[in-house]
């Protein structure tokens, strides 16, 4: 499975961004999929997890009731809607696959994820 990332780029505080993660290489409906971002110096940090079906979602106490993940399994891809950003909001933003044979349950470590896009940088001006 390869992971693309786009969409990031500079958002003043306060604005909006989508993100959007799209998979080649086989579907990627059976696999749980997440969003993680990353800030030099820091570890890689969840951001918001998507079940299969798109119908359970999980997200950090810092961007819950601000972004909304989704996922379009018919387009094998993944979106992170991101609203009210804010200067701490700007990361490095990966988006990241289980595999398909593990559980249903949503990780929020990444050493649980099989696959990795390559990241998109998020800028945010104040």
């Amino acid at each position: 499975v390869q992971l693309q990332a786009s969409g990031g780029g500079l958002v003043q505080a306060g604005g909006s961004l989508t993100l959007s993660c799209a998979a080649s290489g086989r579907s990627v409906s059976r696999n749980i999929m997440s969003w993680f971002r990353q800030t030099p110096g820091q570890e890689r940090e969840f951001v918001a997890g998507v079940s299969r079906g798109g119908g359970s979602t999980i997200y950090a106490d810092t961007v819950k009731g601000r972004f909304t993940i989704s996922r379009d399994n018919a387009k094998n891809t993944v979106y992170l809607q991101m609203n009210s950003v804010k200067l701490e909001d700007m990361a490095v933003y990966y988006c990241a696959a289980r595999a398909a044979i593990m559980t249903a349950t949503i990780a929020t470590a990444p050493k649980d994820y099989a696959y990795w896009g390559q990241g998109t940088q998020v800028t945010v001006s104040s």
